[in-house]
């Protein structure tokens, strides 16, 4: 009986104390519900104060607004904002050109010089026409200089002018010879021309030598 008395009587102590610390909570809490409730009657008397004057004023269209309506116009206008933000970011991006389109064809970037104009004369034809015209064997560098000055709007390689020369000489257009380590060119009336010039030299000299009397001792 002595522990159960002594139980008791702590668990009192107890309630008691909880309901002490319960009052002075309420009478707290009380106080500070009065003073907000004071501060909130000012401030409507300040308002309804503030409203007759900017009636009085003229001024109607620019009421102040009524406590409480402030904040929700602000949330409505962050939530506008925000669903604003959020459409913005679904609108899909514009599609840009295919790229197919802004591709340009090879051939079109090739340089103008090495096409030749419409109507104009061939390499093949130039070469020929070098040849017929020089009337003596010419070397390939040396078909390509004359050709490069007659021509300059033209791009010519001395290995394009030598595979047609090879070209021509296939097809008969042309005559190949060799001296020592150099190789020569000419048309074929040019060769033939040279041939002929060369033993008309060549018996002029006989001629010379027969007529030449020998010296006696």
């Amino acid at each position: 009986m002595p522990d159960s008395t002594t139980l008791q009587s702590q668990y009192a102590a107890q309630i008691q104390s909880d309901l002490d610390s319960n009052v002075t909570d309420r009478e707290q809490i009380a106080a500070q519900i009065t003073a907000l409730q004071e501060q909130l009657s000012v401030l409507e008397n300040n308002h309804a104060l503030l409203t007759t004057m900017q009636q009085a004023l003229g001024d109607t269209d620019t009421a102040a607004p009524a406590p409480g309506k402030t904040a929700k116009s602000t949330k409505g206008a962050k939530a506008a904002k925000k669903t604003a933000e959020a459409s913005a970011q679904r609108v899909p991006q514009a599609r840009t050109a295919p790229k197919s389109a802004a591709r340009t064809p090879k051939k079109q970037a090739q340089p103008a010089a090495r096409t030749r104009a419409t109507g104009g004369p061939t390499l093949r034809e130039l070469v020929a026409a070098h040849l017929a015209k020089s009337g003596e064997p010419r070397s390939a560098a040396e078909i390509t200089e004359g050709l490069t000055a007659a021509h300059p709007d033209r791009n010519i390689a001395n290995t394009v002018v030598r595979n047609t020369l090879e070209n021509l000489v296939a097809k008969g257009q042309a005559q190949r010879t060799r001296q020592n380590r150099s190789v020569f060119y000419t048309s074929p009336d040019g060769a033939t021309a040279h041939a002929s010039a060369g033993a008309a030299d060549t018996e002029a000299k006989k001629e010379a030598d027969a007529v030449t009397p020998v010296a006696t001792a």
